[in-house]
Parts: structure tokens; C-alpha cells; sequence
């Protein structure tokens, strides 16, 4: 039993202690020869050229354990300016080099989506960006976009559909498509010809003017856009707003262009607080889509996050060791406090935890490895499955029986929601408010459409998350009690 006056040791500090930098004795924990110039965790240092090897190989082992690009194959890298997609294109721009030990076989394309509306910049700040951002991506010598957030008024309904999912590539099917891009290179040599380069693999394109890319969208857009972010009431619907709009629009560029697959610049610590914030928010049916290494939910384009593995320290040292370069730009929750949004504070919460204990999101991102992408039963697991409108997320539709509290609340409350928007607003006229030319693939499924409450049956295309956003940006919802603040 505990005795009084008994000791029990020094108290716990509060501050964890500081990472000791390394000696002149110490050597690389790699080649135990050369003077190390970055501590990655305790006991791991690591010399210039060791430290390259072993975040190359990271990236490229999580590219080659997926198998999911195939040789040839057009990709689109979702680069932000930011430290992680900046890391990225830096790594795809080696691996596509002449001088590349293990050439990657893929065609590479960039986009940049220019959010300075959504933050609230001028037209001043937004073209000094513009600006910096231009120079970066003509040195990578890839084809490039540069789209303004305003752009997703214009896009076609069909982003809203699920487009026919292509079987996965099988294992055999990549050694096929390997085969086949190694005997192509074969016939070239053989004739004389110079190999396929990263201009050469890509297919005939129609002749873009990059100066009309990065113009500034007209004053009508930015006003209706700057309208529609003052008009949500809270950060947490402000981010996941910005973040679905900018997926529509990068995924909608990519199908424009002919890319199969979208590369984002995601790190394990990135990762990490994405899952929590998920959790918190009502996503935790969807982790796997959201967290995992590829995204099938679109259907016909595929992203991937093969940056999964790197931590922010990580991508630190990189960028500072080899120069890669990066454009700052503001985000929604700039300068925000700490308790703003969920996102603020489940960042903070992370990174703070991280602190004390270095295995924090190490932990939490080997948990979201774990998860699997279960189809539901029944249909749900084909192209006829319902899903959400927004998200594209396969919506979690409990049995009229369910014996869950939100399930049996559901199914009687979704009946009594309406959205207080004119019909004209919502839809087109013509066509049942459901049909599969405007909201998804399949029908409500209830017979007769129920044209005098067509709001309900959009609601009913909705997830949870995205129904509480849409109560966020008052677009309705405030008479359910479930949904309450």
C-alpha cells in the first residue's frame, strides 16, 4: 500500500526534454562513416546523402507496394505551394530525370487552384501570388493549370454523378502493362530513336495559352463566391466547404484533360489529424476513402496520397536541405485561435500530444492503415449504390428496422426536412428532382418522384457531415432537433 512521505521519484517535467543535437562523434546511423546533419527522432541521424536515400525510398516503396499507376498512365499532382505538395512534384520531377536509378514510368501534369477568394484577398494579393506560382511551375517542365476557385459555378452537373468505376488493376494486369511499356522502349532503342521522355510519353494535347490560365476570374464569380463563404457561420463548414469545392474542381480538370489519376500531397501527420477531425465530425464510416493511400469514391479518376508516410518534420528537413521550392498561401483558418474551428483544435491537440510523446502520429496513422474499405451489403457495393451529392461518399443507409438511435430517427425525421430554397434555385424544371440526370445514378427509389417536397429528396442524397454543413451555411435543417447546435 501507498505510505506517507513515501518517495516515488522525481515528478514528471513539464516540458519534454530537448532532442540532443549530434556530437562530432556521433556518425550516421546509415552508413556510420559521415557527420549527420539531421536528427529525424531520438537516436536517428542521419548524413545529407542518407537522409535523400531513405525519404526517396519512402516514397517510392509507397508507390511500388500499391501498384496502382501503371506506365504511361497521366497523373495530375494537386500542388498547393505548400510544404507536402511542394515535397511531392519535387520527387516526381526526380524520378521522371534521365539521371533516376529507377525511372518512374508514368506522365506527370500539375494544377494549382488559386483560393484567394475564399480567404479574402485582394486582386492585388491574389496576382502577386499568381505570380510567384507561375515561375515554379514552368521550371518543372511539366504541363500545368492554373484554376480559380471560382470556376466551380461553371462546371456541369455531371461532377455531381458517379462515374462507372473501372475494375482495379490486378497484379498480372500491371506486370502486363509493364511488359508492354519495356518492350516499347526496346523497339525504340533498337531503331536508333532516343527513349521516351516525360514530353514524348504524353499523348497530343490541343495548344493551351498558360497566360489565359492565370488570369483572375470576372468580378461577378469573386463577389458570389466571397458571398457564399461570409454567409457560413462557422470555420469547421468554412474548410470542409473549401475542401469540396476544390476536389470537384481539380477532379472535373483532370477528367478535362485526360488524367486517370490525381496525386495529393498528404503527410502522415497531415493524415493523422484528418482522421481525428473526421471522427469528430461524423465521417468515421469513410476514414478508409479519406485517410488510406487511394480514394476510388469518383469512380473514372483515382486519388492517391503517396506522401502518406512522411511526417511534417520530415518534409522540413527535405525542403531546407535541397531547396525545394514553396509558395505561402493563406488559408481560411490563417491567424485563426485554437479553438476556431475542429480542425484548429484537433490540430492543436495532435501536434501538442506529438510533443510529449513522439509516437502520437505514428500511432494513430499506423490505426488508419488498418481500416478497410467494406462494401455494405446488398447493392450498395456497385455503381448503383446511393451516395452523397457533395462528398460522393456511399451514403450509410440504415433498414427501417435499424436497431441504432440515428437510424430509427432517420428514417422518420428525413420525411419532415425541408430546405427553405425555391425549387427554381435547386433544380431544372424538367425531370423528376431525383432522377439520375441530376442527382445521382439511381432513382429515389420510392416510386412516384415527390415533386412537391424535392428539397427532402435532396436531403436524403446528403451524409451526416454534409447535412450539418448545409445547416452551417443556413441552408435549412434548423428545424431538426438531431441536428441542433
Amino acid at each position: 500500500m501507498c505510505q506517507v512521505g513515501e518517495d516515488y521519484g522525481e515528478p514528471a517535467p513539464g516540458e519534454p526534454p530537448p532532442v540532443p543535437r549530434p556530437s562530432r562523434e556521433q556518425k550516421c546511423v546509415k552508413c556510420k562513416e559521415a557527420q549527420p546533419v539531421v536528427v529525424i527522432r531520438a537516436g536517428d541521424a542521419f548524413c545529407r546523402d542518407c537522409f535523400k536515400a531513405f525519404y526517396v525510398h519512402k516514397f517510392r516503396a509507397m508507390l511500388g507496394k500499391n501498384r496502382l499507376i501503371f506506365p504511361g498512365e497521366k497523373v495530375l499532382l494537386a500542388w498547393s505551394g505548400g510544404p507536402s505538395s511542394s515535397s511531392m512534384v519535387w520527387q516526381v520531377l526526380e524520378g521522371l530525370s534521365q539521371d533516376s536509378a529507377k525511372r518512374l514510368r508514368f506522365v506527370a501534369g500539375v494544377i494549382f487552384v488559386d483560393e484567394g477568394a475564399a480567404c479574402g484577398q485582394s486582386l492585388e494579393e491574389r496576382s502577386k501570388t499568381l505570380a510567384e506560382v507561375k515561375p515554379i511551375l514552368q521550371a518543372t517542365g511539366f504541363p500545368w493549370h492554373v484554376v480559380a476557385l471560382e470556376e466551380v459555378f461553371s462546371l456541369p452537373p455531371s461532377v455531381l454523378w458517379c462515374s462507372a468505376q473501372e475494375p482495379v488493376g490486378s497484379e498480372r494486369a500491371y506486370k502486363a502493362a509493364v511488359d508492354s511499356f519495356l518492350q516499347q522502349q526496346h523497339v525504340l532503342g533498337a531503331r536508333g530513336g532516343p527513349g521516351p521522355t516525360q514530353g514524348e510519353e504524353q499523348p497530343p494535347q490541343p495548344p493551351l495559352d498558360p497566360r489565359s490560365l492565370a488570369r483572375l476570374p470576372a468580378a461577378a464569380q469573386t463577389e458570389a463566391l466571397s458571398q457564399l463563404f461570409c454567409s457560413v457561420r462557422t470555420l469547421t463548414a468554412k474548410e470542409e466547404l473549401l475542401q469540396t469545392l476544390r476536389t470537384h474542381l481539380i477532379l472535373h480538370m483532370a477528367r478535362a484533360h485526360g488524367y486517370s489519376k490525381v496525386m495529393t500531397g498528404d503527410s502522415c501527420t497531415r493524415l493523422a489529424i484528418k482522421l481525428m477531425t473526421n471522427l469528430a465530425l461524423g465521417r468515421g464510416a469513410f476514414l478508409a476513402w479519406d485517410t488510406g493511400f487511394s480514394d476510388e469514391r469518383h469512380g473514372d479518376v483515382v486519388v492517391v496520397r503517396p506522401m502518406r508516410d512522411h511526417t511534417l518534420k520530415e518534409v522540413a528537413f527535405y525542403n531546407r536541405l535541397f531547396s525545394v521550392p514553396s509558395v505561402f498561401t493563406p488559408a481560411v483558418d490563417t491567424k485563426a485561435p485554437e479553438k476556431a474551428s475542429i480542425h484548429r483544435l484537433m490540430e492543436a491537440f495532435i501536434l501538442r500530444l506529438q510533443t510529449q510523446f513522439p509516437s502520437t502520429v505514428s500511432t494513430v496513422y499506423r490505426t488508419s492503415e488498418k481500416l478497410v474499405k467494406a462494401p455494405r451489403d446488398g447493392p450498395a457495393a456497385g455503381d448503383s449504390s446511393p451516395r452523397c451529392l457533395l462528398c460522393m461518399c456511399a451514403l450509410d443507409i440504415d433498414a427501417a428496422d435499424s436497431a441504432t438511435a440515428f437510424g430509427a430517427q432517420t428514417s422518420s425525421r428525413l420525411s419532415q426536412m425541408q430546405l427553405p430554397i425555391p425549387l427554381t434555385e435547386t433544380r431544372t424544371p424538367p425531370g423528376p428532382c431525383c432522377s439520375p440526370g441530376v442527382g445521382r445514378a439511381q432513382g429515389c427509389g420510392q416510386g412516384a418522384c415527390r415533386r412537391e417536397d424535392p428539397q427532402a429528396c435532396i436531403e436524403e442524397q446528403l451524409c451526416y457531415s454534409c447535412r450539418v454543413n448545409m445547416k452551417d451555411l443556413g441552408l435549412g435543417l434548423a428545424g431538426d432537433p438531431g441536428l441542433s447546435d
